[in-house]
């Protein structure tokens, strides 16, 4: 019985460590996601900063080129925040996720754990009714111990006493 159960919790131990891989994965796979993203993000912000300091035009002015290309610079910085905000919210619910999984394998484990508290207790409670079972039969074993012992002794001691009153004298 024992073995069952060993066999049991062992299972739902390495069920709970694969289902926790594939989320660990998932994970870490949207956060690398989000990295690259934020490297692209530095990268294009070098480049708005650089763009903003060119000055092609005539006595060392910026051109309406030159405006154009810091606009398009920092139009794609924005788009890369808003995917950043997008792939921030993903990651953010497979943090939910993992946090609901871990509440309801708590409360499974609170939910298993009174289950064998219960059936330790009764048990235990079992055992006590064994125990004084057991207690009850040796006590009237040992009374019929005594009894035959008693009723032996009477049986010899009146057996002797007869065979010498029975017994002529000489």
């Amino acid at each position: 019985m024992i073995r069952i159960f060993l066999l049991l919790f062992c299972l739902t131990f390495s069920y709970g460590a694969v289902a926790q891989s594939n989320d660990t994965s998932a994970y870490l796979t949207q956060r690398l996601k989000i990295n690259s993203l934020l490297a692209d993000r530095s990268a294009r912000f070098g480049q708005y900063d650089l763009s903003l300091n060119a000055r092609t035009g005539i006595f060392g002015l910026q051109t309406k080129q030159d405006l154009k290309n810091s606009n398009e610079i920092l139009r794609a910085i924005i788009l890369n925040d808003n995917n950043i905000f997008r792939e921030l919210k993903i990651l953010m619910n497979y943090k939910d996720q993992q946090v609901q999984q871990v509440q309801s394998t708590a409360s499974s484990t609170k939910k298993r754990i009174a289950g064998y508290m219960l059936s330790i207790k009764n048990l235990q409670e079992q055992n006590e009714m064994l125990k004084e079972r057991a207690d009850k039969v040796e006590a009237k074993t040992n009374t019929s111990t005594y009894i035959i012992i008693l009723l032996s002794l009477i049986i010899v001691g009146g057996g002797i006493f007869f065979y010498t009153k029975l017994k002529p004298s000489v």
